[in-house]
This record gives C-alpha cells, structure tokens and sequence, in this order.
C-alpha cells in the first residue's frame, strides 16, 4: 500500500519562510517513508492584504516557492502535491493554481481553481476571489501517481459535487483537496461534505488543510482529512502545525464499488420537466 504525507501548515505573508516550511515538510514526508506529499491552499503565500500581496506575487517560471519545491522534490526522490499557489496571469489576474510534481522534480500536472469563493460571513469576514483571480477552465486528473490517478480540485470545489463526478469518471483513485477553510464553515461543513464526496465517487478524499491564526489576522480550520471510499476517516489532523502519514489501500475502491456500484448506476439527468 502507498504510503502518504500531508502537511498541515499555518502559512503566512513571507513567501521565503513559507518555501522552507514546505522543504522541511518534504524531507521528513520523505524520511518517514512516504511516496508523495499532500500540501494545503495557499502554501506559498497566505495574505488577505492584496495591495501588500500583490508585492511578491509572481509569475509560474519566476516563483521561488515552486522552484525550491521542485529541487526538494528532486532532491528527496518524492512526489509532492502543492496545493495551490497564488500566481500572477499575463492578463492581469490571479491563478489559483495546484501542481503535481514528481520526484525528477518536473511538473506532472496543473490546476486552476474552478469555483471562486464570493462571500459575506456572519462573523464580518468579506471574500470575493473573482476580484483578483481567474477561474480555472476544467478538471484535471495526473496519472502514474503513487495513488494511481490522482483527481486536483481546491478549497470551495468541495462544495460541487459535478467535479467530482467527472474526476471519479475520468479514472481517479484518490482526488485531492487542499484548502484553507474558514473556521466558521469548516465546523459546519468540513468534515460531512469531504466524506459525502468521498462516498458519492467511491474513492479516496486527502484533503490537506491549512490551520491556525495566521500573520494576516484570519484563522483557519485544520482538521486535513484522509477519507476511504466508504467513508470513513482514517486521518484527521485535528488543530495546530504537523505533519501526518497515512497508507492508502487502493483494493479498497473496488470493494466498496462492488457493494454499491454507483459509478456503473449513474444516469445523465436531463431537463426538469413541469
């Protein structure tokens, strides 16, 4: 069985402090025996001020947070899953953007953000992503993982079932969920909608979370999840900065699909009739 890593990280408005965070992480995933490491939203830079962020934000050949990830991937022989990382797009906007990257530190895949969060919390908290970030076109899934076929979704794309109906039906073993979810929806919300995901696709759920009060005044939920097929958490992070392990038995799909085989009982659903 595979074995995993995820790191639960408190990133915050230094892009250097927060890439040696994460080459840290990868060399103790790595000494621990784990094949890949699963890494949280935002894992780069985590800064509500825009004006301030917009100061270190760069460009995918010129960010330093990707590039030292890359070497320490290569370095450790290790795959990693970067949750995202906050990139600037040639027309101005935003790129929230995941990558794959294997262990010759070359990037097995990409993917934008889907589902941008718009939202006024009863708590005064105020987000509008589609202000500075471009939507994402589609799903992506990266094969030849050490979890087979790995499906990329981020953050808020929890909440639309959709994608992970399509990445379930592209092939996924495992579909990933980096996030930094506020503390507020992650108690309402968190741990029902990962585990819904996770049984309506019958597959495997890593959701790699941010946790904790952070440089730019927000706090963050933790609790980074790893789900089976069935349901069940085998991991759950809890609060604080960690690094966790987790093996992931791929037999396990089969199992529960053959027990309740929603993927071959799928229906395209036409219009509502009235």
């Amino acid at each position: 069985m595979p074995k995993i890593a995820i790191f639960q990280s408190r990133s915050g408005i230094d892009p250097g402090a927060n890439a040696a965070a994460l080459v840290d992480a990868i060399g103790r995933a790595a000494d621990g025996g784990a094949a890949m490491l699963f890494t949280p939203e935002m894992s780069g830079l985590l800064d509500g001020n825009r004006e301030r962020a917009s100061g270190v934000v760069q460009s995918e050949d010129d960010d330093a947070v990707l590039a030292a990830v890359r070497e320490a991937a290569r370095a450790s022989g290790i795959w990693v899953h970067l949750g995202s990382l906050a990139l600037r797009e040639a027309g101005g906007k935003l790129a929230n953007r995941a990558f794959v990257i294997d262990p010759a530190g070359e990037i097995a895949g990409r993917y934008d953000k889907m589902h941008l969060f718009d939202v006024d919390l009863p708590t005064g908290e105020s987000w509008r992503e589609s202000a500075a970030y471009r939507a994402g076109d589609g799903p992506v899934v990266v094969r030849g993982t050490p979890v087979g076929t790995l499906g990329l979704t981020i953050c808020y794309d929890l909440r639309f079932p959709a994608i992970f109906e399509r990445l379930s039906e592209a092939g996924a073993d495992v579909i990933a969920v980096p996030a930094a979810f506020t503390v507020p929806t992650g108690k309402a919300h968190w741990h029902v909608l990962l585990r819904a995901r996770a049984i309506e696709a019958a597959l495997f759920v890593v959701a790699a979370a941010q946790s904790g009060q952070h440089e730019d005044g927000r706090s963050t939920f933790g609790h980074s999840l790893v789900i089976d097929p069935w349901g069940e958490i085998l991991i759950d992070g809890g609060e604080g900065e960690k690094l966790l392990f987790a093996e992931i038995d791929l037999e396990r799909i089969a199992e529960v699909r053959a027990r309740i085989p929603v993927i071959q009982h799928r229906r395209r659903i036409g219009p509502v009739s009235d």
